[in-house]
């Protein structure tokens, strides 16, 4: 298998499945600041954006949570995914409200307001932040007590992972549970071996 990726992006969450699973597989790094035409990554994904996985067969995914999927449904000795059904929507239903939520509605205006003009900048970050917070409340109540969103280890834990990892540059202080997930997360031999392996530890 092969990981397009860009370092600290939204694929971080990928990269730390793979380590997790503990299978062989390579890490391209992708240089997103580059126009969509003159980035590799393109040939193979016509949407132009990480993650991206090349599977041993050649055949391409793309979109976090169909990655995260598969790599859990297809390698189940690594316990990524619950095997009772409402368990298993729960968990989906976490992950994407990470990414189609917390990710592309909140942190994506702000990281977006970064490149907009002064006048638009404001609103863009101040819109986005409100959803964060927001979404990171919702997530709290998830979270709970627990260890793990879902109560043990699975594909939710990498989605919020990699989205509260962007709260330091913003000056978000995450809910004390999720500071604490987020403290736990960091003490995984595959998280500690991505932050590495991307220039982020």
């Amino acid at each position: 298998m092969k990981l397009m990726y860009s370092p600290g992006a939204c694929s971080l969450g990928i990269h730390v499945l793979l380590e997790e699973i503990g299978k062989p597989y390579e890490a391209e790094a992708v240089n997103l600041r580059q126009p969509p035409a003159e980035r590799a990554l393109t040939a193979l994904n016509p949407k132009s954006k990480v993650p991206t996985l090349v599977r041993d067969d050649g055949t391409v995914l793309t979109e976090y949570p169909a990655i995260a999927y598969w790599l859990a449904g297809s390698n189940p000795a690594a316990k990524l995914f619950p095997a009772d059904l409402e368990a298993q929507v729960r968990t989906l239903e976490a992950t994407e409200f990470c990414v189609s939520t917390l990710h592309m509605q909140g942190f994506s205006r702000m990281f977006a307001a970064r490149r907009a003009e002064p006048a638009e900048a404001e609103a863009m970050t101040a819109l986005g932040r409100d959803i964060v917070l927001r979404a990171l409340e919702r997530m709290s109540g998830v979270l709970g007590s627990q260890d793990w969103v879902m109560g043990s280890y699975s594909i939710a834990d990498s989605a919020l992972f990699y989205c509260t990892n962007w709260a330091g540059a913003f000056g978000i202080d995450l809910p004390a549970n999720l500071a604490a997930h987020y403290a736990r997360m960091r003490t995984r031999p595959a998280v500690a071996a991505v932050l590495a392996a991307e220039g982020l530890s």
